[in-house]
């Protein structure tokens, strides 16, 4: 069982002398592996389609390099950020499926399946790289159904434990965590936790509808005491995320933890770094509870 913890500015060597530091400033020690199309195995990082999809639609998959068929993995199910983006840090977003990097960081390449989801647009012929759906009624029926039918398919055709499958995302995808992940009962109960990086369902509204505060709620009751690890690249953003949730009546929040990731970016590259905040999260995965039935 995990329990709710407030974590805010954590130092260690290394970051104690630094003031919100650049991602960059701290060497990578590890690397995406190389997108492929259509293979599958051990260690490999491939671009794939169900087999109803369109030519406009796919998905990217990660086995663990110590994959085997027939043994069980919990899975990291990930939503990547809106794009294209670049800021005056230099920080990006291309809004590509294939730009993820959260779940590869949290796992280090091992022990659980990564699965990089799309956003539909309202016909669920391609990807779109901008929220989901299309303008300005920004449908997520299409994504939502997507992300049922593919993360079901996972586990049944590569060994995915349909108990331990985790939701993460970076900034759109962090708000997809509830916004697409908790959209409905059927979707809500995929899931054993959550990890949103920089941005929360319902502190702000956006462009599409139901960003509301009001529809929000509705969303954030179908956790129903599940954890979730809110993570934000500033203390202060989570102070505000913190603020806003505490403000909700009748929400179980004992199982949801407040961190951030120690660097200013508004990017999810710094997971391929070590750091404080990329231990805990691991150490937080591995502690996630089985969904019961």
């Amino acid at each position: 069982m995990i329990f709710g913890v407030v974590i805010i500015g954590i130092a260690s060597d290394g970051f104690s002398e630094l003031k919100d530091p650049d991602f960059r400033d701290i060497p990578s020690d590890l690397r995406l592996p190389t997108l492929v199309e259509e293979k599958f195995g051990p260690g490999i990082r491939t671009k794939a389609r169900n087999t109803t999809d369109a030519e406009g639609v796919y998905h990217v998959l990660y086995l663990p390099s110590d994959w085997k068929p027939g043994k069980k993995y919990p899975v990291i199910v990930e939503y990547a950020g809106n794009g294209p983006y670049l800021d005056k840090n230099g920080d990006e977003s291309s809004g590509l499926v294939e730009g993820s990097k959260l779940g590869y960081g949290f796992s280090g390449g091992k022990g659980y399946i990564w699965l990089c989801l799309p956003y539909l647009n309202s016909a669920g012929a391609e990807n779109v790289r901008k929220w989901w759906g299309d303008a300005p009624e920004y449908d997520p029926i299409p994504t939502v159904e997507y992300c049922k039918l593919t993360v079901r398919r996972i586990c049944e055709k590569f060994g995915g434990d349909e108990k331990k499958i985790i939701l993460c995302g970076f900034s759109r995808g962090a708000i997809a965590c509830n916004f697409i992940g908790l959209y409905d009962d059927e979707i809500a109960k995929l899931w054993a936790g959550f990890i949103p990086f920089s941005h929360y369902d319902g502190v702000r509204k956006w462009a599409y509808p139901g960003s509301d505060k009001k529809s929000a709620i509705v969303r954030i009751a179908r956790l129903r005491g599940r954890p979730q690890l809110i993570l934000s690249e500033s203390p202060a953003n989570n102070q505000f995320t913190r603020k806003y949730i505490e403000s909700l009546k009748g929400i179980d929040t004992d199982q949801l933890t407040y961190m951030d990731s120690g660097f200013r970016n508004h990017n999810d590259e710094w997971v391929l770094r070590p750091s404080p905040a990329r231990s805990f999260a691991r150490q937080w995965l591995k502690r996630i509870d089985p969904i019961s039935e």
